[in-house]
């Protein structure tokens, strides 16, 4: 008996790492490719329900409807984007010819005098040590300028790249609003079709699999959007304290960018610090890193609690998968590893798999 248990238990076990391994694999090599049609899978599911709820309302068939809805969600992705983008480029290109300039006007000036106030405090020493000093001041401002001008270089490259690109993204971009119009137009019949080739077993999981991951997936967006939330508030709150022009449009643009992993927060903030201190703003470049330590931590505290509470996980567990989901897949893995062992926990308190005691 005991034998036949260990045995299952180790099935149970294989069955979930080749789970995991499939879509690990699939969303590393297979997503790039069929990007456009799952993006068209997943807007038909979301405007499916309204679709039908709108046509029962109105008394007219299902298909026109949807693709009414189809054609309107595109018109206001589409205005939503070249609004977006315009501001964006001409933004970009704004920061592309201002960096020198700033660089000229600001830093240089600032270092210059950061370096004559230390050569001040250090003119007792050895003139040689002066002399290394003064040439090391040189090298670092020379390679500075060289670094401003290399990310110059770097930004119009990726503009350029960017624009290299288009004709590619202009051929995903028309697949995907095409196979969206069909799939939303034939979402019943495909669906059906789909489930036919499905044994009754199989069929019943993926129900299950389902309506988990999609609650799962509404509870993750709003754990994120309460967390976003209070570093907003904090933000502007601590901004506003430190008399920062715009603090609350600042800290809502930082806040926004707090969602991405690696980045966050201190992707702004740490840069904003660091021109602070060259440019000899002490007191407001201490109060920055002030708060940026206070949101972190913050921040460090209340994610895990807050989505591992949402998931069903304990917050070292959610923290780790996080972590692992950001290093191996970025953005897709900081949403997919938490609740594909959200999944698995689901599906053994089932008693569907058996894997954890």
């Amino acid at each position: 008996m005991d034998y036949e248990k260990r045995k299952r238990s180790l099935v149970n076990v294989a069955f979930g790492g080749m789970i995991l391994l499939a879509v690990y694999l699939a969303i590393k090599y297979v997503f790039g490719l069929m990007t456009p049609f799952l993006l068209a899978f997943i807007f038909a599911y979301v405007l499916h329900r309204p679709a039908v709820w709108i046509a029962g309302k109105a008394g007219v068939a299902y298909k026109p409807m949807a693709l009414i809805l189809v054609l309107l969600f595109y018109c206001v992705i589409v205005l939503l984007a070249a609004l977006l983008g315009a501001n964006l480029v001409s933004n970009t290109i704004k920061l592309v010819s201002a960096l020198p300039e700033f660089y000229t006007t600001k830093i240089v000036p600032a270092l210059s005098s950061l370096f004559n106030r230390m050569e001040q405090a250090l003119s007792g020493l050895d003139p040689v040590i002066l002399e290394g000093l003064n040439t090391l001041g040189d090298r670092y401002v020379e390679t500075l300028g060289q670094m401003v001008s290399s990310i110059s270089m770097e930004l119009v490259s990726l503009l350029s790249g960017l624009a290299s690109s288009l004709p590619a993204l202009f051929v995903k971009i028309v697949l995907m609003i095409i196979s969206t119009f069909f799939i939303a137009g034939d979402y019943d019949h495909l669906m059906g079709f789909a489930a036919r080739q499905l044994p009754a077993k199989a069929k019943a999981l993926i129900r299950q699999i389902n309506a988990y991951v999609v609650g799962t997936l509404l509870v993750c967006i709003r754990s994120y959007l309460l967390i976003m939330s209070i570093t907003f508030v904090e933000l502007a709150v601590g901004l506003t304290v430190l008399r920062i022009p715009y603090s609350v449009l600042i800290a809502l643009l930082i806040s926004v960018f707090d969602i991405l992993p690696v980045l966050g927060t201190g992707g702004i903030m740490i840069p904003w610090v660091v021109i602070d201190v060259i440019l000899g703003n002490y007191s407001l470049a201490l109060g920055l890193l002030v708060l940026y330590l206070i949101i972190t931590v913050i921040r460090n505290i209340i994610e895990p609690k807050i989505v591992g509470k949402q998931i069903g996980l304990h917050p070292v567990i959610t923290l780790a998968s996080m972590f692992v989901g950001v290093q191996l897949l970025g953005v897709w893995g900081l949403f997919g590893f938490p609740i594909g062992l959200s999944l698995l926990r689901h599906l053994n308190d089932t008693g569907t798999v058996k894997i954890f005691r």
